[in-house]
């Protein structure tokens, strides 16, 4: 049997990048999807994908920084689904290139607005709904940023700082509910985000990997495949970095 069969997964940021190598895989295992990202023609592509392999999925294009967006997600996967098990926040943004003393306020609220604030609206959605499906699980992904520091990125470590605190928090809360709450920290990944760096950069930042190179985001998928299953059932308010080695130096 496949490792999520039955189940009515969410994944916020799914157009492109992890969030679509994470909806993939639910899909692949099983689940039937609702997908959100801000940018419709990608989110399309990724419905169509999951369709292609077999699978079930609707889009609902979202803000994750605006309340209502997590409210509708989770009113879709009732509308077409039945229920909802499983939901991935995974919706997120860069923010970086100025030290903190020259970071605006603007620069400071959007990233926290997506990265942080956007983790918790989701979650407020999700549990009691969750919940009322008889339990599952959450899966947050935060960033290898998120237990270490590098410079001129004070929001972007912030946010992510906060999104691992968070899951803490939310997993102690849920528990009760029968839904686990964990986070993921992935290592530079290349994925679309990435591809606006030279081949000097990309080399450079390979090189703080102990395994010698970026990470591919099929490799964090398989991560939050085994946190959202049933596989993982005694897990929870878990920190797990995917990092290749990034932080263990």
């Amino acid at each position: 049997m496949m490792m999520l069969t039955g189940k009515v997964a969410l994944v916020t940021g799914a157009g492109a990048g992890i969030g679509r190598a994470i909806a993939e895989s639910y899909a692949r295992e099983g689940a039937r999807l609702v997908i959100s990202d801000v940018n419709a023609a990608l989110g399309a592509e990724t419905v169509a994908t999951i369709e292609a392999l077999g699978g079930q999925a609707v889009f609902v294009k979202a803000d994750v920084a605006e309340a209502a967006g997590h409210v509708a997600l989770v009113a879709a996967a009732h509308q077409h689904f039945g229920a909802l098990h499983i939901a991935c926040n995974n919706a997120g943004i860069a923010g970086g290139g100025r030290a903190l003393t020259e970071t605006t306020d603007e620069d400071w609220g959007r990233v926290i607005a997506v990265n942080l604030t956007g983790v918790f609206l989701g979650m407020r959605a999700q549990i009691p709904a969750i919940a009322a499906a008889g339990g599952g699980a959450i899966v947050n992904i935060a960033s290898v940023l998120g237990s270490v520091a590098i410079p001129n990125s004070a929001p972007y470590v912030a946010s992510k700082h906060g999104c691992v605190g968070l899951t803490r928090a939310a997993a102690l809360e849920a528990a009760g509910q029968k839904v686990r709450v964990n986070a993921v920290g992935p290592g530079f990944i290349a994925t679309p985000m990435a591809a606006k760096l030279d081949q000097a950069s990309i080399d450079a930042i390979a090189a703080k990997h102990a395994l010698g190179r970026w990470g591919t985001a099929q490799e964090i998928a398989e991560v939050a495949l085994w946190l959202a299953s049933d596989k993982a059932s005694f897990v929870t308010g878990a920190y797990y970095t995917a990092d290749g080695g990034y932080s263990a130096q």
